[in-house]
């Protein structure tokens, strides 16, 4: 079973490797989490705060947030394409009947 961490933990772990020089193993140890986990949180709050998106999860509260929106707008768009689908179908069907 996967274990789910908050943002906040993760960015919190993410930060004792990035701005307290805790190594990875110093950090994984002292938080409870993996090794590779805390170098793959590490990375990916390095590469936010390069103002990159990060490939994996994100970290900060922010990026979560971000992330959020994004698939929020990917779903309007695709709502958006049916409805404007829909609206051509009804008004080809109301077109045909007048004729």
């Amino acid at each position: 079973m996967t274990k789910h961490y908050k943002p906040a933990f993760r960015q919190e772990v993410a930060e004792l490797v990035l701005d307290k020089g805790y190594s990875i193993r110093e950090a994984a140890e002292a938080m409870g989490v993996g090794k590779s986990t805390v170098d793959k949180w590490a990375r990916s709050l390095n590469t936010e705060r390069n103002g990159e998106k990060p490939s994996g999860i994100a970290i900060s509260e922010e990026h979560v947030k971000i992330r959020a929106l994004e698939r929020e707008v990917q779903r309007l768009k695709t709502e958006k394409e049916i409805l404007k689908k829909a609206t051509a179908l009804l008004m080809s069907d109301s077109m045909n009947g007048l004729r």
